[in-house]
């Protein structure tokens, strides 16, 4: 009766003994720079296209002239909000001059 429950026991922890084993292997392959292996003992490299290496390229300028634009765009902002918040102070005492002397003239 023993041995029928510690069969499947000594089966499952050998079985993740070895998935465990083979994980560590490849992060240690993969930390280290060797290539991975497919089931045939072939070695795998990851695959460069050239139609990618195009499009990041492409889109890290798309992604630097936007930068360039957004920082205009704040720069302009900033000259706009100084300008509303500045002259609507001075306007209104410019008014207020313009009142006073007003009425010393009447």
């Amino acid at each position: 009766m023993d041995l029928e429950i510690l069969t499947p026991a000594v089966i499952g922890v050998g079985v993740v003994s070895i998935s465990l084993a083979w994980v560590i292997n490849t992060l240690i392959r993969v930390r280290h720079g060797y290539p991975l292996e497919n089931s045939w003992g072939k070695a795998v490299y990851p695959k460069k296209s050239t139609e990618n290496e195009e499009r990041v390229k492409l889109l890290s300028q798309e992604n630097a002239a936007l930068r360039a634009e957004l920082g205009s765009m704040k720069d302009r902002l900033a000259n706009v909000e100084r300008i509303v918040t500045d002259s609507g102070y001075h306007l209104t005492q410019e008014i207020e001059t313009l009142r006073g002397t007003q009425k010393g003239a009447n």
